[in-house]
């Protein structure tokens, strides 16, 4: 609230209530830019730091925030999947120019709420529509390495951060959602640095300028190929018509170890016990 009372001074802000009488305002205090990227630089830091004790890491994981960013993403998004699924309300977000935090909240509560988002056709069609196509500027915000020292003044982990609020949600409900965590790597990998044009520019007019589409290769294609797709569906995925809710307890949200231990830790136990959780379900 305060935020927007401060923007009403350079013309920005919010209109008079009066003019919405059918309407309620509600402002979440969501971090987006330098805060969020520093959070995140933080995390990246204590990840990589090999010394660090049990006390220490502790205390250095709470005072990056990373995940209380998790946290308020995770509870806008549910308070406005609350309003459309249980009020019957129309929910209009607003959040700065619109292309950030925006996204993530109305992207999050899309798969809350429609079980289509959470397939993995589904998935790609709601990152297509809410991402890519409604401007989310990649390429300011994914310009050099996540975890960068030299960071430019737009840079800033949103996407890495919708991602991470969507492994909390796999990860709180296991058999909803027809892909895996290897998906959502695989996304990070390629917002940052791809082989594919899905990710370049910042707008959908930036792409048709520079002819993304005519001069490169679909990312989306290339994980339809049935030699590639296996490599991202959850064989424990069950169709889930329901919301799924998730709990925003402090108790419940985790650090996702694959992304930010992804270099540290061997993950070859954790592919072998995957492979063999998909050779079971086949197997049946």
């Amino acid at each position: 609230a305060q935020a927007a009372k401060q923007a009403r001074i350079s013309g920005g802000g919010t209109e008079h209530k009066s003019a919405y009488p059918g309407w309620r305002r509600l402002h979440r205090a969501l971090d987006r830019g330098r805060v969020l990227q520093d959070s995140f630089s933080r995390l990246a830091e204590l990840c990589a730091d090999p010394t660090v004790t049990m006390e220490r890491w502790l205390c250095r994981l709470d005072s990056s925030r990373w995940l209380s960013h998790v946290k308020a993403a995770l509870s806008t998004a549910c308070l406005a999947a609350q309003c459309l699924d249980r009020e019957g309300c129309t929910v209009l977000v607003h959040g700065a120019e619109g292309t950030d935090t925006t996204l993530l909240v109305t992207a999050l509560a899309q798969l809350i709420l429609d079980p289509a988002c959470r397939t993995l056709q589904g998935f790609q069609g709601l990152l297509e529509r809410e991402w890519i196509q409604a401007g989310h500027p990649f390429q300011l915000r994914c310009a050099r390495s996540a975890s960068s020292h030299a960071r430019g003044k737009q840079e800033a982990p949103v996407f890495l951060l919708f991602l991470d609020c969507v492994w909390q949600l796999s990860r709180q409900f296991p058999l909803s959602l027809e892909f895996g965590e290897q998906l959502l790597l695989t996304l990070f990998d390629n917002a940052y640095a791809s082989a594919y044009g899905t990710f370049l520019c910042n707008n959908e007019r930036e792409r048709s300028l520079c002819k993304v589409k005519e001069s490169t290769h679909s990312l989306w294609a290339w994980l339809e190929q049935p030699e590639e797709k296996h490599k991202y569906l959850n064989p424990l995925y069950s169709h889930n018509p329901l919301v799924i809710w998730p709990s925003v307890e402090p108790q419940s949200i985790q650090l996702w170890q694959g992304f930010f231990l992804r270099w540290i830790r061997p993950s070859q136990h954790l592919e072998e016990a995957w492979g063999q959780i998909q050779r079971l379900v086949h197997e049946k």
